[in-house]
């Protein structure tokens, strides 16, 4: 079994929502993804990159933390 690491065609269109490849790329540059463009034309997005830029890896989702004040740096 192989896992495909860059994105497919259908993910790279939902992810744009574009279906033209220069329109695609304009979207990721915009989105500050790395991406290349193959021989073909077709853009190639790497899934690690995908999952690094929206905090997700492995499947675990990126937990949100809570950040408070250092309410010590309030005394004198």
């Amino acid at each position: 079994m192989t896992t495909n690491i860059v994105l497919t065609k259908d993910e790279v269109e939902a992810l744009t929502g574009r279906h033209r490849k220069d329109a695609q790329i304009k979207a990721l540059r915009f989105m500050g993804i790395e991406h290349r463009v193959r021989p073909d034309g077709t853009v190639a997005v790497l899934k690690a990159h995908i999952e690094l830029v929206f905090g997700v890896s492995a499947g675990n989702p990126r937990k949100a933390r809570r950040t408070e004040p250092n309410w010590a740096a309030l005394d004198g």
